[in-house]
């Protein structure tokens, strides 16, 4: 039954939006008990095709349009928020919310940061969580970690207030005379938790892209992020310059050497 109402959704019999088949209605279509067309309706919502709406019935899910989230904002942009300016060239409202506190950061983060062990009761990290979203839709969670041995007493202490706040990692930390010359990435996909899929308004089991992302100034890195974003919304695009210089050297160099032996 799942996989005849999962033909009929995937060939646009039924469109995005419009009522499923009720349970008394699969019950007539299939002869099957109530228990039998609940689980049949059940393994279309985990598979994220149908939503369940109290007291209406069971939808067809709206799916958005897939879109490019372009990797390589950090640049030197300024002027304001990367994620803002990024969808914005899309033609969408890009926008946060956020609760920053001091804390302990995990074990990993600490590593990753090049922190001890803690020290006493004071805490070394500000943490940040955000939910952004587009067009007013939750699209993508964050969770940053920035060391307050380096932002503890400054104007940027918080990411999203103050002077610079709501402006990008460069651009802040430049600010206080810290220039981030290196940024890393490394993406994964896994089943997005309860609270997750609950707070991107996904199906609870949904596929979620991961990106551990780091910033670093010279030796230290300055900001670690963990992302989540749901895997059937985005393509995560990722650009960069070329050293040019170098190359071009090395290829004048590799054009002498074929001129002098002779080869092609």
């Amino acid at each position: 039954m799942a996989d005849e109402l999962r033909r009929r959704i995937e060939a646009g019999e039924c469109l995005p939006g419009t009522r499923l088949p009720s349970r008394p209605e699969i019950m007539r279509e299939w002869g099957v008990s109530d228990a039998v067309a609940k689980q049949a309706i059940g393994v279309l919502i985990s598979e994220g095709l149908a939503v369940a709406r109290p007291g209406a019935g069971t939808f067809v899910t709206e799916r958005p349009p897939v879109r490019k989230l372009v990797r390589a904002w950090y640049g030197r942009r300024a002027g304001g928020s990367p994620f803002r300016a990024s969808l914005a060239e899309q033609g969408r409202e890009g926008s946060w919310s956020y609760r920053s506190e001091t804390t302990f950061a995990p074990a990993y983060v600490r590593e990753r940061l090049g922190l001890g062990e803690p020290e006493g009761r004071r805490h070394d990290v500000l943490c940040t969580s955000y939910v952004f979203t587009s067009d007013g839709r939750p699209v993508m969670l964050s969770t940053s970690y920035e060391p307050l041995d380096l932002t503890r007493g400054t104007d940027i202490v918080v990411p999203e207030e103050g002077p610079h706040g709501g402006r990008g990692v460069f651009e802040r930390m430049l600010a206080i005379g810290v220039v981030i010359d290196r940024w890393d990435e490394t993406v994964g996909a896994r089943p997005g938790s309860i609270e997750e899929c609950d707070q991107l308004q996904i199906a609870r089991g949904s596929v979620v892209l991961t990106i551990t992302r780091t910033y670093e100034a010279g030796e230290r890195v300055v900001e670690m992020a963990e992302i989540v974003l749901p895997a059937d919304r985005f393509l995560l695009g990722y650009s960069g310059p070329m050293p040019l210089d170098g190359l071009a050297s090395g290829l004048s160099g590799a054009g002498r050497g074929l001129g002098e032996n002779g080869e092609k």
